[in-house]
């Protein structure tokens, strides 16, 4: 089973749409460990790398989605993990280019259809 770890970055206190992803996702046979509302990006990946996570999925919609997701991706990769970063939420586009640069496998704005999300967990495992 394919494990994934889900968070929320920055002052987002909306997680409706990451645990409605989380339980997609539990449905399509991954194993999800969701850490919650508003965790720091060292947490993320002290996690993924503790449980040794097939993926990472963040979502923040009040802005800062790049530059924590960049910071997720940095965290990852001086601890050694490959493992892909995908991303949902509301950004500028310029902090959407920066996290994609910086190594974030998938970026998902708003409509982006829950089969389409868990499609691209299948494919990014």
């Amino acid at each position: 089973m394919k494990r994934v770890v889900l968070a929320k970055l920055g002052l987002d206190g909306h997680d409706v749409g990451v645990r409605l992803i989380g339980k997609h996702l539990a449905n399509a046979g991954f194993e999800v460990i969701y850490l919650g509302k508003r965790v720091a990006t060292t947490t993320i990946v002290q996690v993924a790398v503790q449980e040794d996570a097939d993926a990472v999925g963040l979502s923040c919609l009040s802005g800062g989605l790049g530059h924590f997701a960049s910071l997720t991706v940095e965290g990852l990769r001086r601890e050694g993990s490959d493992v892909p970063v995908l991303a949902g939420g509301i950004d500028e586009p310029a902090e959407i280019d920066r996290m994609m640069a910086a190594g974030v496998h998938r970026h998902f704005g708003p409509g982006a259809s829950m089969d389409e999300i868990v499609t691209a967990f299948h494919e990014a495992t």
